[in-house]
């Protein structure tokens, strides 16, 4: 278009000039690299012009594009001051030396040669290579640099190596990273001119307008993050070429369309986040089994529609929670998501599903809250069950569903010998008397009751008052359920605080990243990440436990008043009939156990002493203070080695306490001795020397007498604490495998001390340890030899020992 206009008039001018900078800016930097490619074929055109004034270009983009051209040259232009202005306040520029194009003129055959000859300069006269022009390029993208992250960008620096935010290897740029730095701008196509970048950083910006195809020519591009700015468009096929991309972040943006199908070229990817944007359409054919290294996937909040992937659970290695939620998804819930990893939180929230969840693997034991905002999902963990989805033309349903007259099925029952599924009479006779027979024992059950509940309001014997009594709560649990008031059964839908300094809500917990931390018989337990940085721990309780709200409010109550340094705190709680979710705070090191045994295949490194001892001593202070609390004593029931967390510095911190009676679902047994007659049973019928030493273990940390008494004591707790101590000192397991036979290890340590074997038979292997701290282990491995007694008598208390400690 340019080439046809051949008029003299102004207007001929701009528009010839505009269009010549335009093709101008998209070729120039690949002119400067390679400096032999001719520019002559639209320039010529602009000597034709004598003058043009920039003022006359009346739009933003028109100046905008004059204005990044100048910003290559190498030094800067002289007007008269009367005619020109310049202004470190210019809507184009934000440094002295930049001019304001407002009321700019120069003649065209200036701008021809600037044009021409400007960026050779660039690369020649200051000595800045090809890479640096690449950069400049894109500085002169970014409008707006208010922080001044770019200020030390310039021609006169031979070495764009030693640039803000520009990181080299072996000369050549591998990494653009200015996050949060508030650059107002878009992405220059120069940037895919770098061959040697491997990552980009520009999250939290203002960058706007689409990503250009020539980015993608970067072709060892390894991570692309662009979160949080303003940039739209849809996503460029071309994505596909970057076949070592590792990292795609392009979430809190406005792309829309559907996602290439090029995609699924990126083997390498492990983390594809595109949540917050407006991306539509159905996920591209063989989503899953095309990224068999995608590690994190959130989706979220988009406009994604058609049915999930089946092969989404060939993702084998995903962690953390898989986001599908606040989409359009719709369909069933494919069973091969279950095929996940078990840590794996899928959530599904807000979108169009139906049909029955699925229970297997990774679907399993998730909470209504993982499904919620899909009216057509039922079954369990739901409360609407699913129809069983026979025709409503079949003859045999009930009057109200079949619209056929009477006459009609008994026709068909009898008359209608090539019916297959008719009822032959002695089937309808068999029907009926056994619904006979069930009836009448429902009524001799409820007379039985009613007798009993007379027979108690007489004067009963000595004799049989026991089992009069016992008669009546028998009876009394046939209408239990019944008996709850509605406000004790009453959904409590909201977030219940127990600190004042809680400051997120439940739509905030459910809406954060969550990742499995753990599942026992208790529940499973959740890392919840917030937006606002705050790290959190998140117990769902597994099913059963107490349903009346009274009752476990006055528990979670009671557990949150304990505040100590050395006990894990409880930050708040959420309550209904189906879900019950604890939520403390996040303890960042990781179990106890998994400090002393190591887990394969993490680095381990092992415990000092002197951090053992640290160890030792706040477990013993937490405890103590659980023993002395007013106005309730607590006991804790279940202390073992995974149930103590460590912190930032290595402190202990006591967890899981209380949950003992918040999952009672018996009401008789507590939740420890129903567990450990399970794992004693399991022992004598699986006995297996080759068994790993932390299989059926949790049995070892409890006191003999807790098989025999019913009332929780703190000489329990005491005993547990024992079983650390030589957990600590030994750095065995509380299993203890020998050659033919097994034992635990208070038993092991005690054949020790028998057969009199040194103390380096008996010590951690791995112990680092000072020769002057033989005399501190023999003192705490009295104390723990102390602790489990078989007496519970001649236990010391919590707070002896710690004062022991203290020497």
């Amino acid at each position: 278009m340019c080439e046809s206009q051949t008029s003299s008039t102004r207007e001929s001018e701009i528009l010839i000039l505009y269009c010549s900078l335009q093709l101008l800016e998209r070729t120039i930097f690949e002119l400067t690299a390679t400096c032999r490619s001719s520019i002559s074929g639209f320039c010529v055109l602009l000597a034709a012009f004598p003058t043009v004034q920039i003022s006359e270009l009346h739009t933003h983009k028109e100046k905008r594009k004059i204005a990044h051209i100048l910003l290559l040259l190498p030094f800067p232009l002289t007007f008269k001051p009367e005619e020109h202005a310049f202004s470190s306040q210019s809507h184009f520029f934000s440094s002295d030396r930049r001019p304001n194009t407002s009321s700019m003129a120069f003649p065209s055959s200036l701008l021809l040669l600037l044009l021409m000859f400007g960026p050779f300069f660039l690369a020649s006269v200051s000595g800045l290579n090809a890479e640096g022009v690449s950069l400049l390029t894109f500085k002169g993208s970014i409008s707006q640099d208010p922080e001044g992250s770019m200020a030390n960008w310039n021609s006169s620096s031979q070495d764009p190596c030693s640039w803000s935010g520009v990181t080299c290897r072996d000369g050549e740029v591998v990494s653009l990273s200015i996050p949060k730095k508030n650059l107002l701008g878009y992405i220059h196509p120069s940037l895919g001119s770098l061959q040697s970048l491997r990552h980009i950083n520009l999250r939290n910006n203002r960058i706007f307008g689409f990503l250009p195809p020539e980015l993608f020519s970067a072709r060892g591009l390894q991570s692309l993050v662009l979160f949080g700015n303003s940039l739209s468009g849809s996503l460029p096929s071309e994505i596909g070429a970057l076949s070592y991309l590792q990292v795609l972040d392009l979430s809190q943006n406005s792309f829309f369309g559907s996602l290439p199908n090029s995609l699924s070229n990126c083997k390498r990817l492990k983390v594809l986040d595109l949540n917050h944007n407006n991306f539509t359409n159905f996920l591209p054919l063989g989503f899953g089994s095309s990224l068999p290294a995608l590690e994190e996937l959130d989706l979220s909040y988009n406009k994604f529609n058609g049915s999930i992937p089946g092969d989404i659970g060939n993702l084998s290695n995903l962690q953390g929670t898989a986001d599908f939620s606040h989409n359009l998804f719709s369909g069933l819930i494919p069973e091969s998501l279950g095929r996940l990893p078990e840590k794996v939180y899928i959530d599904l929230t807000y979108n169009n599903l139906s049909g029955p969840i699925p229970q297997n693997g990774a679907l399993e034991n998730r909470g209504p809250t993982a499904f919620i905002g899909n009216p057509g999902l039922c079954g369990p963990p739901l409360k609407n069950p699913c129809s069983s989805g026979l025709p409503s033309s079949d003859p045999f349903l009930p009057r109200e569903i079949n619209a056929s007259p009477p006459t009609e099925m008994s026709y068909n029952s009898r008359g209608n010998g090539n019916r297959s599924s008719g009822l032959t009479w002695s089937q309808i006779v068999a029907i009926v008397v056994s619904d006979l027979v069930g009836i009448c024992l429902i009524a001799l059950v409820f007379f039985y009751c009613y007798r009993r509940a007379m027979t108690s309001k007489k004067k009963p014997s000595s004799v049989n008052s026991d089992k009069i009594s016992k008669a009546k709560k028998e009876c009394i649990c046939f209408r239990k359920d019944e008996s709850e008031t509605i406000s004790e059964n009453v959904e409590h839908l909201d977030l219940v605080p127990l600190d004042p300094q809680v400051s997120f809500s439940l739509d905030e917990l459910l809406k954060a990243s969550a990742f499995v931390l753990g599942k026992s018989g208790i529940g499973i337990v959740y890392k919840v990440a917030l937006d606002d940085g705050l790290t959190l721990a998140v117990r769902r309780l597994g099913e059963g436990g107490l349903q009346r709200y009274s009752e476990f409010k006055t528990e979670v109550e009671a557990i949150g008043k304990v505040k100590h340094p050395n006990i894990v705190g409880l930050r708040a709680y959420y309550w209904s009939v189906e879900e019950k979710l604890l939520i403390y705070d996040y303890i960042p090191n990781g179990k106890l156990s998994t400090a002393i045994h190591g887990r394969s295949p993490m680095a381990w490194q092992p415990l000092t002493w002197e951090i053992r001892l640290k160890i030792i001593r706040g477990i013993a202070k937490g405890l103590a203070f659980l023993h002395d609390f007013n106005p309730k004593k607590f006991v804790h029931g279940d202390l073992r080695s995974n149930n103590i967390l460590l912190g930032q510095n290595m402190e202990p911190y006591i967890s899981d306490f209380g949950l003992g009676r918040l999952v009672n679902i018996s009401g008789s047994l507590p939740l420890l001795q129903l567990n450990r007659i399970t794992a004693e049973k399991h022992n004598k019928e699986n006995y297996d020397i080759s068994a790993s030493p932390l299989v059926n273990s949790s049995s070892c940390y409890q006191a003999p007498e807790a098989l025999k008494i019913l009332k929780p004591s703190q000489k329990w707790d005491v005993y547990s604490y024992g079983v650390i101590l030589l957990e600590l000192i030994s750095g065995r397991s509380p299993i203890v495998l020998l050659e033919t036979s097994e034992m635990d290890l208070v038993q092991w340590i005690q054949f020790c001390i028998e057969e009199k074997k040194p103390l380096a038979d008996v010590l951690d292997p791995f112990l680092a340890r000072e020769p002057d701290e033989d005399d501190a282990i023999i003192a705490v491995l009295k104390i723990a030899l102390a602790c489990v007694q078989t007496n519970p008598e001649r236990r010391p208390s919590m707070r002896n020992i710690v004062d022991a400690l203290k020497q």
